[in-house]
């Protein structure tokens, strides 16, 4: 018996992605990434064989055994960056910056 072919779906329209503003404002970031930062040279420095992916996992595996109270200095970069990236945003769309998927009202004519 031979096998039966599958019709190929046509391939799907692709769509441009949209060009990012460069006068938006940048997202907060997490403590986590702050410790990363601070940490990346020393581990790096201790395992200089380790590459992107190995570094990554020894800092993840470092954030683990952290207890809350050595990573609360991390928590509070990230609490004022937090806040920090809301006035940006908030700025920011104040000033008409991000209108996403908006479209202008209809202009009715009142020509009576």
């Amino acid at each position: 018996m031979p096998k039966e072919s599958k019709s190929k779906a046509a391939p799907a329209k692709r769509t441009t992605k949209s060009k990012k503003d460069p006068a938006a404002p940048k997202r907060p970031l997490s403590a986590y990434m702050f410790f990363s930062q601070d940490h990346r040279d020393r581990v790096k420095a201790d395992n200089p064989d380790a590459g992107f992916g190995d570094v990554g996992r020894l800092l993840g595996a470092k954030w683990k055994e952290m207890s809350d109270a050595e990573k609360k200095p991390y928590n509070d970069m990230a609490n004022r960056d937090k806040v920090r990236a809301e006035q940006e945003k908030a700025a920011y769309q104040a000033n008409g910056g991000g209108k996403k998927g908006k479209k202008a009202a209809p202009v009715s004519s009142d020509d009576d």
